[in-house]
C-alpha cells in the first residue's frame, strides 16, 4: 500500500494523475475521466470542506459496522464496486479543474502528515488511525487511477 503521507508516494500519485487526458477512457465502470476525478475529490471534500451532510447517528453506526472495514483495510477494491450516493458524480465536470483540485488535496494531505490524521474524526466512520486514513485515501486513488490505465 502506498503512503499518501510520503512525499515520494504522493509525487507518484500526482505523476499518474498528470498522465490522464480529458479523453482518457476507463477500462471498466461507467464514469468519464472528469467524473472520476470529481468522485475522488469527494473523499477529500469530506475532510477539508464542509459541503457534504454527515450521516445521522444510526447511519454512522451502520456504516462503521458494515462498510468501514472494507474501506480502511489494505485489500484492493473489486472492479465495479457499489458507490455511496454522495460519491456519485452526475453530469460533466471540468477536467482541468477537477485534476488541479485532486492534486491540491493530495499535496495538502501529504504536507499535513500522518500525525494530523491520527485519531482524526471521519465523516462516516468515527475516529480513524493515520494508517486507516492512508489506506482509505491510497486504495481509492489506486483503484481509480488503475481504472483509467495510469
Amino acid at each position: 500500500m502506498q503512503n499518501v503521507f510520503s512525499k515520494e508516494d504522493c509525487d507518484q500519485f500526482i505523476n499518474r494523475i498528470n498522465q490522464l487526458k480529458p479523453d482518457s477512457k476507463g477500462l471498466w465502470g461507467k464514469m468519464s475521466v472528469d467524473q472520476m476525478l470529481g468522485h475522488c475529490n469527494v473523499s477529500y471534500e469530506m475532510v477539508y470542506d464542509d459541503i457534504h451532510p454527515k450521516p445521522n447517528g444510526f447511519m454512522k453506526f451502520i456504516l462503521k459496522l458494515l462498510v468501514k472495514s472494507k474501506v480502511v483495510d489494505d485489500k484492493p477494491y473489486p472492479k465495479n464496486n457499489q458507490t455511496a450516493p454522495q460519491f456519485i458524480i452526475k453530469g460533466n465536470r471540468d477536467f482541468e479543474t477537477e485534476k488541479k483540485r485532486l492534486i491540491s488535496y493530495l499535496i495538502r494531505t501529504q504536507t499535513l502528515g500522518s500525525n494530523e490524521f491520527e485519531d482524526k474524526e471521519s465523516h462516516s466512520f468515527g475516529k480513524l488511525t493515520s494508517k486507516e486514513w492512508n489506506n482509505m485515501f491510497a486504495k481509492h486513488l489506486e483503484h481509480h487511477l488503475s481504472q483509467f490505465g495510469v
